[in-house]
């Protein structure tokens, strides 16, 4: 952590300690959160990291001689190493590796391959952090040759050198035209996801081997300004340009339009800067700006802050490879500019205590709620993203989180379900919106369990907590009432198709005319609450509303612009929030159609509570536009904190005690 970020959470956090008192006594701002987080670097625990699992999916192709393929000393170790793609789970515990698309019995070959550039980098990216935190030996070597593998699936030459071939049959054989079809067809033929986990791997690998293995360290650092190149070429080269999508101003220079896949070049560009190579500087700072370019929101509209992910959509949030923060928190300090991480920032303290209160890391609120499975790679994203913000800032705000968060992989999650055994390093691929468990435990799965088990690993007093911490007991936060449930209308029910080509419908539309009307229950609540209609809208297209109690919305179709589709689906905030004992919220059309997919329902104070073995955690936040007083429980600790994350006031306290919640701010109370 650098000295400036304490400095200057210093004189945020002390001037809202003056502002937002607690009735108990005072204590500093980011002084002793600082400390919190360096005791937790130190404070021993047993190891959670078990590499088992993955070293089971290991699989070992030798690829024959094919023109523009080569890597690191290939003619002498002509043997790689990759993880298979996917462990279906069989019985007695047991798994079979399996590859992707249909199997070719004659061949051994598969339809996709039996391994993937996606999943080999990540793979490597785990054997170096162990390795580096651990000095274990199988792991220098497993990181050794996953990365000669990953340099493997690089184009050398021609139009598409620094693109990367995804596919890899269990021979060795490259598969650049996969069925199913993936774009970009072939794999090599432009920026893609995969081009930018190669950079992740490389910039990690490089800056690992820079002292221990200068020749293989210099091959890497070649192989990373290959891919950099790359993306220089095809990407940055539309540097400092904006668009429009659905009309909201975007960048114009991220890969693949993604924040996503950028954000996780950008952890590979900035580990390589972080240990010297000056080569990757400008790509490192330019794609940490254009991510930091896709925050949204406010603490009181949807997203709340959050940094979307793909830039021709503004309907869009996923949690799996939401690893914006992160980036942008490593890039503040790599590249010495605190200003990066503000939207990190922002996603923490309105956008991720949101999630964590409304159920947990969402595969897909497009823009509702709409897909609520569950797997690792969103939730060790979150993870990623909160733990580098704690490293950065030195505030105990995103260590808190970061802790509550990573028990969703020991049962801390809506099944109760234990998602990650570091018994046998086997991290389950999903848990589903009904609780039962996908008990098969691919690659993907493996190593984002086993990245969140590395973080925790390196922050003992994190991992004490979020091990604890085994069942949801109270739960209260964003909710969503599809339109088609109203409990009267005389609008019509349609059933559109549910991928509009940039966001999703959660079920049914609801139409209402001029004159038409639609009550809906949304039951009573123990704060007001935001209601946020989600309209669908042709550009151009205008629909006036009147919201009983609730003011007047007025809504018009934005132009189209980069968007796939014409049309967009919004969440659109009253003015006035529904005050608690209200039941019932009603709507009149008053010009225009009203076309509506349902509504976001959100407390001005949403609430977690986590608990195990005598354990307990409870997460409050606060979306209110002023300070809102209420309750925790369970004895303790609280921290209460700004939307900064800056630390207003802590507090010892029996049974329960009263806090004041500063706008947009959270608090955390433990035992």
């Amino acid at each position: 952590m650098n000295a400036r970020w304490s400095a200057r959470g210093l004189v945020l956090a002390g001037a809202v300690a003056l502002a937002v008192p607690l009735s108990a006594a005072p204590a500093s701002a980011l002084a002793p959160a600082t400390a919190e987080v360096a005791r937790a670097a130190t404070a021993p625990a047993a190891s959670l990291t078990n590499l088992d699992h993955l070293d089971f999916l290991l699989g070992s192709p030798t690829p024959a001689g094919v023109e523009g393929h080569t890597t690191y000393r290939l003619a002498e170790e002509p043997t790689l190493l990759a993880p298979w793609t996917y462990a279906d789970a069989r019985d007695g515990g047991t798994f079979e590796r399996i590859g992707g698309g249909a199997l070719d019995p004659a061949t051994g070959d598969w339809s996709q391959g039996a391994y993937n550039a996606d999943d080999t980098t990540r793979a490597a990216v785990v054997y170096l952090r162990h390795w580096q935190q651990t000095g274990d030996a199988d792991s220098r070597h497993k990181a050794y040759e996953l990365l000669r593998t990953v340099a493997y699936h690089q184009t050398t030459e021609g139009p598409d050198a620094g693109n990367v071939v995804l596919w890899m049959q269990p021979d060795g054989e490259l598969n650049p035209s996969a069925e199913p079809v993936e774009l970009p067809d072939p794999s090599d033929s432009g920026p893609s996801y995969w081009l930018a986990r190669t950079v992740w791997a490389l910039g990690e690998g490089y800056a690992a081997f820079a002292d221990d293995d200068p020749d293989f360290a210099a091959f890497l650092k070649d192989r990373l300004a290959l891919s950099h190149g790359a993306i220089e070429r095809d990407v940055l080269s539309k540097y400092g340009r904006y668009v429009e999508a659905d009309g909201k101003k975007v960048p114009a220079w991220l890969i693949v339009d993604g924040a996503d896949a950028s954000a996780e070049a950008v952890l590979g560009l900035a580990a390589a800067v972080r240990a010297g190579d000056d080569s990757s500087t400008t790509a490192a700072r330019q794609l940490a700006e254009g991510v930091a370019a896709m925050a949204s929101g406010t603490s009181r509209e949807w997203p709340y802050g959050a940094v979307l992910p793909w830039a021709q959509s503004p309907a869009m949030w996923h949690a799996w490879g939401s690893q914006m923060p992160a980036a942008l928190a490593v890039a503040a300090d790599v590249l010495d500019d605190p200003a990066l991480a503000d939207p990190a920032i922002a996603d923490a303290t309105g956008f991720t205590t949101t999630l964590l209160t409304a159920g947990g890391p969402d595969n897909g609120w497009y823009p509702s709620p709409t897909d609520r499975v569950q797997i690792a790679y969103g939730a060790d994203s979150r993870v990623q993203s909160l733990v580098a913000l704690a490293d950065t800032t030195g505030s105990s705000a995103f260590a808190d989180l970061a802790g509550i968060q990573a028990a969703w992989f020991f049962g801390g999650n809506h099944a109760g379900a234990r998602m990650y055994d570091p018994a046998t390093g086997v991290t389950f691929d999903g848990l589903q919106p009904d609780g039962t468990v996908n008990r098969n435990s691919g690659a993907e799965s493996t190593m984002h369990g086993l990245l969140t088990a590395l973080a925790l690993d390196a922050h003992p007093a994190i991992a004490a907590r979020a091990t604890a911490l085994t069942s949801v007991t109270d739960r209260v936060g964003l909710t969503f009432v599809q339109a088609e449930d109203a409990r009267s209308t005389d609008g019509t029910v349609s059933t559109p198709a549910s991928w509009t080509g940039e966001s999703s419908w959660s079920g049914d539309a609801l139409t209402l005319k001029p004159r038409q009307s639609a009550t809906w229950d949304i039951g009573a609540a123990d704060s007001r609450r935001w209601v946020e209609p989600v309209v669908f809208s042709q550009p151009g297209e205008q629909s006036l509303s009147r919201w009983r109690g609730n003011g007047v919305l007025k809504v018009t179709g934005p132009a189209q612009g980069i968007s796939p589709t014409p049309g967009a689906l919004l969440p659109h905030a009253l003015t006035t929030a529904v005050p608690e004992r209200r039941t019932e919220l009603t709507v009149t059309a008053l010009r225009g159609d009203l076309v509506l997919d349902g509504l976001i329902v959100r407390p001005w104070v949403s609430r977690l509570v986590l608990e195990g073995g005598g354990s307990r955690s409870e997460l409050v936040q606060s979306s209110a536009p002023f300070v809102q007083r209420t309750t925790v429980s369970g004895g303790g600790t609280v921290r209460v904190y700004d939307s900064r994350g800056a630390l207003v006031r802590t507090a010892a306290f029996d049974r329960e005690i009263t806090v004041l919640l500063p706008s947009g701010g959270f608090a955390v109370a433990e035992r």
